[in-house]
């Protein structure tokens, strides 16, 4: 074994790495608990960590893969128990944590035995270095991991996930520390220090596996959260062109039934003649309430969106200067009004109480800003993940992007969406900057 030869790492200081890795990751994920009492908690989790490391080096060379698993059940549990994460999460996050330790230790160890193996140093120059080491991997570790992980950012770890996290973290370990084992096998090495730098670089190259994992799934789920938004503007658009025809052809029927009604009111029998008009006129009253705003694809859009409404006996008031989104594609607006008056209206209808079926929508330019409001009463309670809303639909592989589309297509023209909900009221609120600054 080489550790005839070189000293290997110490078990103190593996078992400080473990723990300084995990806590790399507790401070990038959203923490379970404050401070004051995360703290102790990550004192008892060095504790362990350390004495299991301790405990294990007594065991004899046929225990030492359960010495590790000892280990990584720890290094699981300081995780799981300091940061706001499932089961899967924290596997996958130990996982991680376990390649960390494993190539900053090997990294500070190489160096160690490089400078000081030989001859007598100052126990303050070993230390000073130690520290370097440390302090300076674990914090490059920490920006590097920032730009994948956050307190906010959705983790969406899946079985695949984690599976493949693991078999890189196994892979990695078991080649890295495969010529502390045995040397009669066709991938150890037998050169003394080469044996280190070969278990630093085989355990960065876990690291960057992991990395590049990582970047691939964000990349993936990206790209199909972009494949979803284009399908609800595609969707809304359409649905726009359908009812635009529509109400054209609800047009060209209210002009026919108004010279029907002319012919009616020529019957001689005046209650005959009473009775039809009143059946006619009252058939073609919905459909001669038409919004008139002052903007064509925001007139079908309301005029649409409130026949839907009253279907389902909600009340839609709409208090609206179509005017102030002149500067909308006709697909944005689609977008912005059509996904904003859905939820409105979804959220509207699961209300009992037909009383309280109630959905508002504002539109005005104020202060060289278009200010774009949908408010609707709800009851229960909103599902939230991560700081976000998120859909009530089991398939969340196919809901929940509406609120995405309408903060995409704001932020496009530099503007902002906010939700709030009080006292059972929803209220979406959309700000765009006008162009130039123009003010009606």
């Amino acid at each position: 074994m080489i550790t005839q030869l070189l000293p290997d790492i110490p078990r103190e200081l593996t078992g400080f790495a473990e723990w300084s890795a995990c806590l790399v990751y507790v401070l990038l994920l959203r923490k379970r608990m404050r401070w004051r009492r995360l703290v102790p908690v990550l004192a008892v989790g060095l504790g362990a960590q350390i004495g299991v490391q301790m405990l294990a080096g007594t065991f004899p060379l046929a225990l030492w893969s359960f010495g590790m698993a000892l280990a990584v059940v720890t290094m699981f549990g300081t995780i799981w128990a300091a940061a706001r994460v499932t089961v899967r999460e924290a596997g996958y996050f130990c996982a991680r944590a376990l390649v960390l330790a494993e190539l900053v230790a090997a990294l500070h160890w190489q160096l160690h035995c490089y400078f000081f193996v030989e001859g007598r140093h100052p126990l303050t120059l070993r230390a000073l270095v130690f520290a370097l080491v440390y302090l300076g991997a674990f914090a490059l570790a920490w920006l590097i991991e920032r730009r994948h992980f956050g307190p906010e950012a959705p983790l969406d770890i899946t079985r695949r996930d984690l599976a493949s996290a693991a078999a890189i973290a196994g892979v990695t370990f078991l080649v890295s520390n495969l010529s502390f084992l045995t040397a009669n096998s066709p991938f150890s090495g037998r050169l003394g220090l080469e044996i280190f730098y070969i278990r630093t670089l085989v355990d960065l190259c876990g690291f960057v596996a992991l990395y590049a994992q990582q970047g691939q799934h964000l990349a993936q789920r990206a790209a199909a959260e972009l494949r979803a938004i284009d399908d609800i503007l595609r969707t809304q658009h359409a649905q726009y062109l359908v009812s635009k025809r529509s109400m054209d052809r609800i047009n060209r029927k209210y002009h026919d039934l108004k010279h029907q009604i002319g012919v009616i009111r020529a019957e001689m029998d005046p209650g005959r003649q009473a009775t039809y008009l009143d059946e006619l006129e009252a058939s073609v009253q919905t459909y001669e309430q038409q919004a008139r705003t002052g903007n064509g694809v925001l007139d079908v859009l309301l005029t649409t969106k409130s026949m839907a409404a009253a279907e389902r006996d909600i009340d839609l008031t709409c208090v609206a200067d179509g005017q102030a989104l002149d500067f909308l594609s006709v697909m944005d607006i689609c977008t912005v009004v059509g996904n904003a008056l859905d939820n409105a209206i979804e959220g509207a209808q699961a209300v009992p109480d037909t009383e309280k079926r109630l959905v508002k929508l504002a539109l005005h330019s104020r202060n060289g800003l278009t200010v774009f409001t949908v408010e609707n009463y709800f009851t229960g309670e909103l599902r939230t993940e991560d700081g976000q809303i998120v859909t009530k639909h089991a398939d969340r592989d196919s809901h929940g992007y509406g609120l995405k589309s309408i903060r995409y297509t704001a932020e496009k023209y530099g503007g902002s969406m906010t939700v709030h909900a009080a006292d059972n009221w929803f209220s979406l609120r959309v700000l765009l900057p006008a162009p130039d600054g123009r003010q009606r």
